[in-house]
């Protein structure tokens, strides 16, 4: 079961003198991780080094920021992938305290560090999720509307035209049939519904 962050989350450490913050968040976005590391990095400006990865679905990233090479952003990466997440960025600042680590050092120090802060973190399951689409006459709004929430479903406020309202709906995919069934059902099969393609 993968799983992405609940929210951001940090974790601080002291190795040999030297400190060391990871800060790790959620995505929706490659934009976003993007996005974070900067805002990390602004926040921190004292820091020697700002090592950052991120996962997002078939999508990753990671980089050493100035750190020999392979030692910081790849260790930091893998244990994203150990862990199974995804949809999720992180980020481990080091303010140098005087003592050289050595590559291996620093391999377990930036490892070590993400791994306990990613461990630590509050976390929910990842599930797929699509949007669906469907055109649904005005006899039928009604009671479609008092039915969407009874069956979780999360509904877009529908597009209203002249024969009745298009409805978008976002659910998790195992749902599918099941949905597509109760809507075919309630509409005596005059919806027609389509998976919107996101693009």
């Amino acid at each position: 079961m993968t799983e992405t962050l609940l929210s951001p989350f940090s974790l601080e450490r002291d190795i040999k003198k030297s400190r060391f913050l990871a800060s790790a968040t959620p995505l929706t976005s490659i934009e976003e991780a993007e996005a974070f590391i900067s805002r990390i990095a602004a926040a921190g400006p004292d820091a020697t080094h700002h090592c950052w990865a991120w996962q997002f679905g078939p999508h990753c990233r990671c980089h050493d920021a100035g750190e020999p090479s392979g030692t910081a952003g790849r260790p930091i990466l893998q244990v994203v992938v150990a862990q199974k997440l995804d949809r999720v960025a992180i980020v481990v600042s080091r303010w140098f305290g005087g003592i050289k680590l050595g590559a291996g050092g620093l391999v377990r120090a930036y490892a070590g560090t993400a791994a306990e802060c990613l461990r630590e973190a509050p976390k929910e399951p990842l599930i797929e999720r699509i949007k669906l689409s469907f055109h649904c006459p005005f006899s039928l709004i009604g009671l479609l509307q008092s039915r969407l929430p009874e069956w979780g479903v999360e509904a877009d406020t529908p597009a209203f035209d002249a024969l009745g309202a298009q409805f978008i709906l976002t659910l998790p995919e195992e749902w599918r049939e099941d949905i597509t069934q109760r809507i075919t059902d309630l509409t005596n099969g005059q919806a027609q519904i389509r998976l919107v393609e996101e693009n």
